[in-house]
């Protein structure tokens, strides 16, 4: 046990993100795009972050950072000052650009219930939420676009990972989205406001399964990107992605689940057209199962590829939803349904001196 977890923190700083779904407009978001429109829907379950600050003192400076990745079960010391990220790269670029007063030493506790790999933009809500809760160290603050670009930055410039803005404006905003990017990576972010009739109906309707392994995108979307980025921004690839956009805006709008269904449809056959393996067979299957049981659309999440998740909206009968959801854990051991919330709030960061609970 390190000298932290011996005494009191002087603070506790928490924080959450919520994961992204049904993202039709994927793929737009990128700078190879070069502009885009994207739809997506903000749900629980969140990703968390509590960060404990101890005073710095007689601190060893190799055990003055510590992160503990619950859902891995790995606790480790960082020096994020020598610039290598190697266990979990994400979380240690996060923590160097935030930086950490030299007066403090902190244990750093991230978890999500969100399976890793599924497609949902897992990690985007975590880096946000990191993000968040470092930004309580210091003086200013970070507002929740700031706090999602500083994110995608850590991502795409700290990294050097191929991302685009959709998964971190998300995690940030929260709620039902609409956003348009005018010039990459820019861009605005409408939310969709609608009677607390379609906000739960819609809920109600939603299904996230997880198609039981992290999503692998490596080598297919390689290949995609590289033909995305020589047919140029306008191409009809992304023509058909960005219009799957404003159809699912103005579905919520006018709550038309059938439309919305519609949309959600013709995005994923668009991302088949880019290239037909961002449709696994796995997900094939889920959808003839959601077809069967009269689902009125599907969405592979995220890119695509093998492993990550689908979202499925379902019509209006429940007993329907239940069966379904049931034939599709049966069909294979690795499915899952995760239960899913939308969420009204972004993200979202408290504190509170809390030395007297000790």
């Amino acid at each position: 046990m390190n000298n932290q977890e011996k005494r009191p923190p002087l603070r506790i700083i928490n924080s959450v993100a919520p994961i992204r779904i049904c993202d039709n407009g994927g793929w737009t978001d990128t700078w190879f795009a070069g502009h885009g429109k994207i739809f997506n829907i903000g749900v629980y379950p969140y990703a968390e972050v509590q960060i404990e600050v101890f005073p710095r003192a007689d601190q060893a400076e190799s055990e003055r950072i510590i992160i503990f990745a619950e859902n891995y079960g790995e606790r480790y010391a960082v020096r994020p000052e020598t610039g290598v990220w190697d266990r979990h790269p994400l979380l240690e670029a996060a923590i160097e650009r935030m930086g950490v007063p030299r007066d403090l030493a902190i244990q750093v506790t991230i978890f999500s219930e969100a399976p890793a790999g599924a497609s949902t933009g897992t990690s985007a809500a975590v880096t946000v939420a990191l993000v968040g809760a470092l930004d309580c160290l210091s003086p200013g603050r970070l507002t929740a676009h700031e706090a999602a670009y500083m994110a995608h930055s850590i991502e795409v410039d700290s990294l050097k990972r191929q991302s685009g803005i959709q998964d971190q404006l998300c995690s940030a905003y929260g709620g039902i989205n609409y956003m348009e990017m005018f010039e990459y990576p820019h861009a605005s972010v409408s939310q969709i406001e609608v009677p607390n009739s379609v906000w739960w109906e819609l809920e109600r309707r939603l299904v996230l399964i997880y198609l039981g392994k992290s999503h692998d995108s490596s080598s297919v979307h390689e290949k995609v990107i590289a033909g995305l980025e020589n047919a140029g921004g306008d191409c009809q690839q992304l023509t058909d992605l960005r219009v799957t956009a404003e159809r699912s805006r103005d579905a919520v709008y006018s709550g038309d689940f059938a439309a919305l269904g519609r949309a959600m449809t013709a995005n994923t056959e668009a991302q088949e057209r880019l290239h037909p393996e961002l449709v696994s067979l796995h997900a094939r299957r889920v959808i003839e199962i959601a077809r069967e049981y009269g689902a009125l659309g599907w969405k592979v999440n995220g890119a695509g590829g093998e492993g990550g998740s689908l979202t499925l909206l379902c019509n209006s009968i429940s007993s329907a939803k239940r069966s379904m959801i049931r034939e599709i854990e049966q069909e294979d051991s690795l499915f899952k349904n995760i239960p899913v919330y939308l969420s009204r709030h972004g993200l979202r960061v408290w504190e509170r001196d809390r030395k007297e609970e000790f």
